[in-house]
């Protein structure tokens, strides 16, 4: 992706800055109530596993960069007609 001119590259720092404080909103919110807490003492479930926790923020970030991709991609796209109709009027 070729960027041409200051405005194109603002549009694409904006969409990657709030891309970024998105994903940091969405790793920082608290947990829904009634989820059980992996590090709660003396339950059933107070072991922590790594391998889970691993695979499961694997697949958020994955997710998150697949969106972002999209709608950066997507962003490209509608700057890209609005300045060819610009030029043609």
């Amino acid at each position: 992706m070729k960027l041409r001119g200051w405005r194109s590259k603002f549009i694409f720092l904006l969409i990657v800055y709030f891309s970024g404080f998105a994903t940091a909103i969405y790793m920082l919110a608290p947990a829904p109530e009634g989820e059980v807490k992996p590090f709660a003492k003396n339950s059933a479930s107070s072991t922590f596993n790594s391998q889970e926790f691993v695979q499961s923020f694997n697949t958020g970030m994955h997710k998150c960069l697949g969106f972002g991709k999209d709608a950066a991609c997507r962003t490209a796209d509608f700057i890209k007609e609005k300045l060819k109709e610009m030029r043609e009027t």
